[in-house]
């Protein structure tokens, strides 16, 4: 079945996969083309099917409405093509994920490929975006080899920052309060042996070591993980204040539900993603208030509320606080620029490289193929969750800490 609906057919690969137009009728003569074929191969099952279906999928809808809304996707002359959609389900298989990209370079022949989502599945998938000259939009993927891979891959586009940017920020968060005597300077730290938690991780040890925050557990755990039990007693019988974990949605949700049980109440409690999805704040009520995680937003920014509301309204669910506003600004930016030089991609990976956007984040340029703009720690505070760092950004909240324990529900 399609996201959008539409006819359905089953692929040699047994993905899912499915076609629609979308908007007007093509404008005559529109480089004597009826459409433009947009890809994309996305976990709508599997373990990273919940990620998705918050960061990616919803924002793919919202963008295509919008697209649909406005005749089809413009071109340089004025003309305007209706939107021809081939999507994929990778099963949150990493082979599963490479074999689609391939067939819709090859055989479907797309104009475009949108991104999967995740850290691990993006850089699978690096190669071959390259390999057949398409832009690659790396969204929801966090890596401090950006620099090196923009070099290797040069039409790749990274938004979300590297995994020194969020622990440095963390690091100086732990720092200010440390000193402040808020905390002691012990940290105790999970991860998921992932490339998203592989990243995080490393950089970690480096900026704790650089603040002077001594890191007393440090374990990583395999992709799968259910019972975080024996972490989170190691962890409770460390000395820290603080407790980490560089974790997958489906981990975060657990290590929440299981570290209740256990009573464990570090002073600081950050964790990975999913923290920033609207349904961990609506699950854990009163509990979300004082968790710490990356991303998060100007909660007075009203850009970011009318596309929030926008969002809502088309897929009956809010955006996260940290990839989704971020995934859509992409898609305006790669509409823009089809706008500006057509579908030639080499051109559009040119005019992403250098040109200057608006988008919902505000005006938008992308430095050395990368966003660097962004929040790097969040909070959950008052039932949204607030970016605090950098700290001197227009918007920023103040840390609230330590955090309460946690409430009877």
């Amino acid at each position: 079945m399609t996201i959008f609906g539409g006819r359905v057919r089953l692929s040699a690969l047994g993905l899912i996969a499915g076609a629609l137009t979308l908007g007007a009728a093509a404008h005559a003569g529109a480089q004597d083309r009826d459409s433009v074929k947009i890809g994309y191969a996305v976990s709508k099952t599997g373990a990273n099917a919940g990620g998705a279906a918050i960061t990616t999928i919803p924002n793919y809808q919202l963008w295509l409405d919008d697209v649909k809304k406005n005749g089809g996707l413009e071109l340089p002359d004025g003309s305007k093509l209706p939107v021809e959609v081939i999507e994929y389900d990778d099963r949150s298989s990493a082979e599963e994920v490479v074999r689609a990209v391939e067939r819709l370079a090859t055989q479907d022949e797309v104009d475009f490929i949108l991104p999967p989502w995740g850290t691990g599945f993006n850089l699978a998938v690096a190669p071959l975006f390259d390999r057949y000259g398409y832009p690659q939009l790396a969204v929801s993927s966090v890596t401090d080899k950006a620099p090196e891979f923009v070099k290797r891959w040069k039409r790749s586009f990274w938004f979300l920052g590297g995994g020194a940017d969020y622990t440095d920020a963390l690091a100086d968060v732990l720092k200010t309060e440390i000193e402040a005597g808020t905390i002691n300077d012990k940290v105790a730290m999970v991860s998921v042996a992932d490339g998203f938690g592989i990243d995080l991780v490393t950089a970690a040890r480096e900026s704790f070591a650089d603040a002077g925050i001594e890191v007393v557990y440090d374990k990583t755990y395999p992709v799968g993980t259910t019972d975080y039990s024996p972490m989170i007693n190691e962890a409770s019988s460390s000395g820290a204040d603080t407790f980490v974990a560089f974790s997958y949605p489906p981990d975060t949700f657990a290590l929440t539900q299981q570290a209740q049980i256990a009573d464990y109440n570090p002073k600081v409690l950050y964790l990975g993603v999913g923290t920033g999805f609207p349904v961990y704040g609506k699950n854990n009520g009163e509990n979300a208030e004082g968790i710490m995680s990356l991303g998060g937003i100007d909660p007075n920014n009203e850009q970011n509320q009318v596309y929030r509301k926008r969002h809502e309204d088309l897929t009956g669910q809010g955006p996260d606080y940290w990839g989704s506003v971020i995934t859509y600004a992409s898609l305006q930016m790669l509409q823009e620029a089809i706008k500006r030089v057509g579908l030639d991609r080499e051109g559009v990976a040119e005019e992403l490289a250098s040109g200057t956007f608006e988008t919902v984040l505000g005006e938008t340029k992308l430095e050395d193929n990368q966003l660097r703009k962004l929040w790097w720690v969040g909070q959950w505070q008052n039932g949204v969750f607030a970016g605090l760092a950098p700290a001197d950004r227009p918007g920023a909240s103040k840390p609230v800490l330590p955090r309460k324990p946690w409430q009877k529900q």
